[in-house]
């Protein structure tokens, strides 16, 4: 800069140094410039699927299968005690007309991981599941409470080896970019593989994770399902898909 002395002072220095440290901190997902809602190429992600909650009320199954849904992940369990009402009717209306299923917890930042996973494997031990467990990891309508990443981690830990020793498959994560930010980057658990809520232009994956699924609306519209519902892709071909399927 022309005229600016050679030694900063301390104070203009300081300053200085923690916007340089906030730029370098890039945060997923890394957006350059305006986007507007995703709209992913059904030729490239040609595997769609919806997810969904007793909030979706009535669900006419035989419609979604015919409106070309391939997959449905359905909310099973919540922290340490709560069940989705509708879980058992969604998974075996699903079934019945041949859509592969999944079940997803989720998981509260204020109840012990050893809670939560009795829950959720309790909830789901008649299901019929072809798809991997999913973690719901998100801020909204979670606790208050922002416990220390040490402790989110060990819970979380508890959490997945209670699943694996109750004969569940190895979970995926369903991630905001804010939890991400606040809780996985950079942690232990970066390298898992990701479910990504991503509602803005193009995919974009958390660093060295590996992205199986991307929810790209959280209001769409889907014939057989009164309102709006989340839809999802599989990252990946129709070959890989069925190679993520239970028998």
């Amino acid at each position: 800069m022309a005229g600016a002395p050679r030694r900063l002072i301390p104070w203009f220095a300081a300053v200085l140094a923690a916007v340089t440290a906030i730029a370098v901190v890039v945060p997923w997902p890394h957006r350059s410039g305006p986007a507007g809602p995703a709209e992913p190429d059904p030729r490239q992600y040609p595997v769609r699927g919806i997810d969904v909650s007793h909030h979706n009320a009535h669900i006419d199954w035989k419609r979604v299968h015919a409106a070309k849904i391939r997959f449905a992940y359905l909310k099973a369990s919540e922290g340490g005690d709560r069940r989705d009402p509708a879980f058992g009717a969604n998974a075996r209306g699903a079934a019945r007309v041949g859509l592969p299923v999944g079940a997803y917890h989720y998981f509260t930042l204020c109840r012990p991981g050893a809670d939560q996973a009795a829950n959720f494997l309790a909830a789901t031990a008649t299901a019929r599941l072809r798809l991997r467990p999913a973690i719901d990891l998100e801020f909204a309508g979670n606790c208050a409470t922002r416990p220390p990443r040490k402790a989110f981690n060990r819970e979380l830990a508890v959490f997945i080896n209670a699943l694996r020793q109750g004969g569940a498959r190895e979970p995926i994560f369903y991630v905001t970019p804010e939890f991400h930010a606040a809780y996985l980057a950079g942690g232990p658990f970066q390298r898992r593989t990701y479910w990504v809520r991503d509602l803005v232009g193009r995919l974009d994956k958390p660093a060295h994770s590996r992205v199986l699924f991307w929810q790209f609306a959280a209001r769409g519209r889907v014939d057989g399902v009164e309102g709006p519902v989340d839809l999802n892709a599989f990252v990946g071909d129709e070959g890989a898909f069925r190679a993520t399927l239970a028998p």
